[in-house]
């Protein structure tokens, strides 16, 4: 087996095997696409500040990132196996093919879901994949989920947040959220950069990235399909999200509170009433992995929040390749079993890992 460089001291073997279940990919050809829109001049505003930094900048952690980013091989084994981790699970990297044009976002996802199911054909016993798909045509969109997930074996959907500033609540992307809860897999929620039109103070102080743009665009992201009832309207759509939950656990009791209020006084046309409340979806339809939060405390509050069986460790390879992380996430102060299920058990059945 490619990849054979020995764990990093503390990150020994373990009675688990730690399963990364935010990990990122890209196929070269996708990078080229983001050049060519780059080099046209016409690049959406949050899109240039996000791209542009990675793929032209001359300094060696964006320079080091890209190339992770592209290596299904050798490379991204070593560095697994440096930390410790048994398995990826791999999708495509933000912002996708959601800035590409319907055609060419349709035949990006079939190359990057033909790729990344070789590799995982390649190393069965290290990496599931997710598919990816061209969401501006629905219908194109659940032909070709249906042939990577059935055809294929991705378990799963990436979406990387919006689609051109449009959310998956809008009534134009319900038959690709049927189709994910038809086929029995997650889909998986993963931020972006903030829409062109909203993006300017977070940039302009140099918080549109993952320091805080990223989770603020995700958290609306999910609370907006919360609050619209498209969990309602799709009851078996199951929804991973990273980081903690994009800050919406600490803010759960708060959500709920408002959302009753909102409610009550039909301040809104888009808040009505949900069978449940705002924060009970968290418990019941959605799951967070750890991926770029590794700090105990907040890992514990989510487990209290959101239950104990719907968080799961993710590493957010290769933007935070940390084995100090790992080690730290080893040390969680729960019961071995819980432990077991954090690393390897709870990411097995959402993802259908056998």
């Amino acid at each position: 087996m490619e990849g054979d460089s020995a764990p990093a001291a503390g990150l020994e073997d373990r009675p688990y095997r730690r399963i990364a279940t935010e990990e990122a990919w890209a196929p070269p050809e996708l990078f080229a696409e983001y050049r060519r829109i780059l080099d046209s001049g016409e690049a959406d505003v949050g899109f240039a500040s996000l791209m542009g930094y990675f793929l032209t900048s001359s300094h060696p952690q964006p320079r080091t990132v890209v190339e992770r980013l592209t290596s299904l091989g050798p490379d991204r084994l070593a560095a697994m196996d440096a930390t410790g981790i048994a398995r990826q699970v791999i999708a495509m990297t933000a912002p996708g093919t959601q800035v590409l044009d319907p055609d060419t976002a349709t035949a990006m996802a079939r190359l990057a879901n033909d790729r990344l199911a070789e590799a995982v054909r390649d190393h069965p016993d290290r990496y599931t994949g997710l598919a990816s798909v061209g969401l501006e045509d629905a219908g194109t969109a659940v032909e070709e989920l249906d042939r990577a997930v059935n055809q294929l074996g991705l378990r799963g959907l990436m979406v990387n947040s919006h689609v051109k500033g449009q959310y998956l609540d809008h009534p134009r992307f319900r038959p690709i959220l049927e189709k994910v809860a038809d086929l029995g897999v997650p889909l998986y929620l993963h931020p972006q950069t903030l829409p062109g039109p909203v993006v300017g103070p977070w940039q302009e102080a140099g918080l549109d990235g993952a320091i805080w743009g990223f989770a603020a665009e995700t958290g609306l992201h999910l609370l907006r399909i919360i609050t619209s009832g498209t969990l309602d309207r799709v009851p078996g759509l199951r929804v991973v999200v990273g980081h903690l939950g994009e800050g919406l656990p600490y803010f759960a009791h708060r959500i709920d509170h408002m959302h009753a209020k909102q409610v009550a006084s039909g301040r809104y046309e888009a808040i009505r009433p949900l069978e449940q409340r705002p924060s009970e979806y968290l418990r019941t339809h959605v799951w967070l992995t750890t991926s770029g939060m590794p700090a105990t405390l907040p890992i514990l509050f989510a487990r209290e929040v959101v239950g104990r069986d719907r968080v799961m460790y993710a590493m957010d390879y290769p933007y935070q390749y940390e084995a100090a992380e790992v080690a730290e996430q080893d040390a969680l102060p729960i019961p071995d079993e819980e432990k077991a299920a954090f690393f390897q058990g709870i990411a097995e059945e959402v993802f259908g890992i056998g």
